[in-house]
C-alpha cells in the first residue's frame, strides 16, 4: 500500500532585510516547502488576508512599518488562531509569556534544519 504524500507546507518568511529572507526562502524551498516573501508586517497581513494555504509565519521581531514582529503575531493570533507562528530576532529574546499564544521563538543565528524539523513537527501537531 502506497503512503498517502501530504501537500507541502506553504511559509510566509516576513523579514525585512532582503538577503536573510532570500537565504531562509531559498533553504526552505529546497526542502520541498512553498515559500511566500513579505519585507514587512503590513505586506504579511495583506498577503494572508489573500491567502487561505499558509500554515506557517515566520517572522523577524525588529522590523520597519507600522507594527513589528511581535505585534504580527498578535494579529495573527487573533484573525488566524490556527496559524503556527515561528518568531526570530538576534537583538531581543522576549520571554516565553512575552510571546503571544503558542508562538515559537528561534534566536538568530538560527539553524535552519531545525526550523526546517519545528515547521513539519508543527503541522503534526508537535511543538
Amino acid at each position: 500500500m502506497k503512503e498517502a504524500i501530504s501537500p507541502p507546507i506553504t511559509v510566509l518568511i516576513v523579514e525585512d532585510e532582503a538577503f536573510i529572507r532570500m537565504d531562509v526562502a531559498d533553504y526552505l524551498s529546497d526542502d520541498q516547502f512553498v515559500t511566500i516573501e513579505a519585507a514587512n508586517a503590513d505586506e504579511a497581513i495583506s498577503i494572508l488576508e489573500h491567502r487561505e494555504d499558509i500554515e506557517v509565519v515566520f517572522t523577524d521581531v525588529n522590523m520597519p512599518g507600522s507594527i513589528d514582529g511581535m505585534e504580527l503575531a498578535g494579529v495573527i493570533r487573533q484573525r488566524w488562531p490556527s496559524m503556527s507562528v515561528v518568531m526570530t530576532s538576534g537583538m531581543v529574546r522576549p520571554s516565553q509569556s512575552a510571546l503571544p499564544g503558542s508562538v515559537k521563538f528561534f534566536e538568530k543565528p538560527y539553524d535552519l534544519s531545525e526550523l526546517s524539523v519545528w515547521m513539519r513537527n508543527a503541522r503534526q501537531g508537535v511543538k
